[in-house]
């Protein structure tokens, strides 16, 4: 009976070293893996938006590529996590990619806040990444409207998140039924963008929507060593002097507007945004 009762505590001594030792790293972020290609591809959605929004893209690519598909912390129904930045979610991603030992360099693909991510992590981790492709992102969005924007160092979001954790669901869901179809023309897909924000935690998408209206990444692009991709919405097209001048800085770069649609791009364009990957993808 004694040499049982030693076995058992050996037992409980072991687990709880695994639990503390060996337990897997808690991403701020969802993934779901497709594809068995020999490259990776590391897709990451737009703010508020679910990893489905690159359904029909994986689906292209995936014969040829592992794709890893993110859907972050706090986003579309995903459980939120605590203190949730722009450059916290960067450095994570970066994690993931090294942690997981992720076939390098990588190719990152981001849409709207998340191609703002693939230019900051092709910027501070030039040796994890390939190439990038930007899907309608600007390196600072808010300079746009104020050509004289400027980051601030120590950015207040209390205001913003106490005011959207303020509106009832009922208000919170007017909000973006009237924002969304100015972000995507095709009808078919407005509500499932609408939903993917209702089911956002309130306060993730206060902090995110304030932390990354006040990020700023013109001079840093500086730093991308590896090609990009640059795909506009159409309406870009009347801004072009601003917008290219906030791209300056990335050298290796190559900056494409598509003829229809809005800021969905791979829902209200999809062909020519299909055609202008697979071009890419498979330059060398």
């Amino acid at each position: 009976m004694k040499k049982y009762r030693i076995f058992f505590i050996l037992m409980l001594v072991f687990a709880a070293a695994y639990n503390i030792f060996g337990q897997t790293k808690n991403y701020p972020f969802e993934v779901k893996k497709s594809g068995k290609g020999k490259q990776s591809i590391l897709f990451i959605p737009g703010f508020a938006s679910s990893g489905e929004v690159w359904n029909d893209t994986t689906a292209k690519f995936e014969k040829d590529f592992t794709c890893y598909t993110l859907t972050m912390a706090g986003f579309a129904g995903v459980k939120p996590q605590p203190d949730a930045t722009f450059k916290n979610w960067e450095n994570e991603i970066a994690a993931y990619i090294k942690d997981q030992k992720l076939e390098q360099p990588i190719i990152i693909i981001g849409h709207s806040m998340g191609g703002s991510l693939a230019m900051a992590l092709a910027a501070d981790y030039p040796e994890l990444i390939s190439k990038i492709v930007v899907v309608d992102a600007l390196p600072c969005l808010a300079s746009l409207s104020d050509p004289n924007f400027k980051a601030k160092e120590n950015n207040d979001c209390t205001v913003t998140v106490n005011t959207l954790k303020a509106m009832t669901d009922e208000q919170f869901k007017q909000m973006q039924t009237g924002a969304i179809p100015r972000l995507v023309a095709d009808p078919s897909m407005q509500e499932t963008v609408v939903n993917w924000s209702m089911k956002s935690d309130r306060a993730t998408f206060a902090k995110m929507y304030c932390d990354f209206s006040n990020t700023d990444l013109r001079e840093k692009i500086q730093h991308i060593q590896c090609p990009a991709l640059v795909l506009l919405e159409s309406y870009f097209v009347n801004f072009k002097p601003a917008i290219e001048n906030q791209y300056k800085n990335l050298k290796n770069a190559d900056m494409r507007y598509a003829s229809k649609g809005l800021h969905f791009i791979m829902y209200d364009d999809k062909e020519w945004y299909l055609e202008q990957l697979n071009n890419f993808l498979s330059s060398k």
